[in-house]
């Protein structure tokens, strides 16, 4: 554990953890539908079927096999203050976002979460400012506010996950639309799938993250002209 580690009680690392995973985070995830807008505009997303589908789908071919993995490194990269680890994982992030709409979003929500952790000083300076260069992005930001708290990697994995997932559903009833109760219900499919992709995640070997997924990134490209749009993704 680092000088600047918080020690928590298990009732103050839970709110912390809980916080983390609000869409209140003032960090803009809300504003994103990761392709899921330009699936709809495109009619391969239609219902409340075919809205759970697609992000179980995502959530096992992209947070399972991308997103996490690199959480799970950069946590433990942060706790030994492997910094060259750091600027690997960070450089992968923006070499695999495919496209403009990809990189803004794990710049821009990194950066916002950054600004968050300054303001709560719930990190060391030193590693904040080593943020700013990497760039910071989401997935390595998200790390060291995890990392600050002393943090389980599978409990932080967790909480990763079903933040996403809740920024998720609410675009899915904001763009196909849904109601409410069927946006819980995928919430809830998506909950029972979310340990199985963090256990998945915790396999992972080091620098073995992959991140393919051709179909996303063509529906990204296609978001950024799209006529009607309610999300910056």
């Amino acid at each position: 554990m680092s000088a600047n580690t918080a020690v928590l009680n298990p009732a103050h690392r839970l709110l912390w953890l809980m916080q983390l995973a609000s869409p209140a985070l003032p960090v803009g995830g809300f504003s994103y539908s990761e392709g899921l807008e330009s699936a709809v505009e495109h009619g391969l997303v239609t219902d409340e079927d075919s809205a759970q589908h697609w992000l179980i789908d995502q959530l096992h071919l992209v947070q399972a096999r991308s997103e996490l993995p690199v959480i799970a490194q950069a946590m433990k990269a942060w706790h030994l203050k492997d910094t060259h680890t750091l600027q690997q994982l960070s450089a992968w992030v923006m070499q695999t976002r495919e496209t403009f709409e990809m990189r803004l979003q794990t710049e821009q929500m990194g950066r916002s979460l950054l600004i968050w952790l300054r303001n709560h000083q719930a990190a060391d300076e030193a590693d904040m400012h080593l943020c700013d260069s990497l760039p910071p992005t989401w997935p390595l930001v998200f790390a060291l506010a995890l990392n600050t708290h002393a943090v389980d990697t599978r409990e932080g994995l967790l909480t990763c996950a079903f933040g996403w997932a809740e920024n998720m559903v609410q675009a899915a009833i904001k763009s196909v639309p849904l109601g409410q109760l069927s946006g819980q219900r995928i919430l809830a499919a998506l909950s029972t799938q979310i340990p199985l992709a963090v256990e998945h995640a915790l396999s992972v070997p080091d620098n073995q993250q992959q991140s393919f997924t051709p179909r996303l990134a063509i529906l990204s490209a296609r978001h950024e002209t799209q006529y009607s749009r309610l999300f910056r993704s």
